[in-house]
């Protein structure tokens, strides 16, 4: 495979890695932030190459449904919230409605688009209608 351009240094690079979200900050060292990032709108507006934009700056690898041929999301939007989240350097933690149902307070199951987070965040996470909400716990 010939690395000539950017974008097929991104591909390459994605497709060895074991992670589900990429952000800038994981290309930062083939080029400058403004570029990585037109590169990696690119492939996530062709969608050519298995990968969405879920937040400013964050894409999440996709793949295609077996039954229904269309294109979702390689794990679950709350899942991929908190990697990436991490990523950026944020405290994920577990939400309240999580630690009442594991302790059986409650048998109200979690709905999965709650994450739960130290100290604020502003950053709005979505694919295809479906929003992350955060809990926001102690600084």
């Amino acid at each position: 495979m010939a690395l000539n351009t950017l974008e097929s240094k991104i591909k390459y690079r994605i497709s060895r890695s074991k992670d589900d979200v990429f952000v800038l900050k994981d290309f930062e060292d083939l080029s400058d932030r403004d570029q990585v990032g037109r590169a990696l709108r690119s492939l996530a507006e062709n969608n050519d190459y298995g990968l969405a934009k879920i937040s400013r700056g964050m894409y999440a690898k996709t793949r295609i449904a077996r039954r229904t041929g269309e294109v979702i999301l390689s794990n679950t939007l709350s899942e991929l919230a908190r990697e990436g989240l991490s990523k950026l350097g944020v405290t994920v933690l577990r939400s309240q409605a999580l630690i009442d149902y594991n302790s059986g307070k409650t048998t109200q199951v979690p709905t999965g688009r709650l994450v739960a987070v130290k100290g604020r965040v502003t950053r709005k996470i979505e694919y295809d209608d479906n929003v992350v909400e955060y809990e926001y716990g102690p600084r």
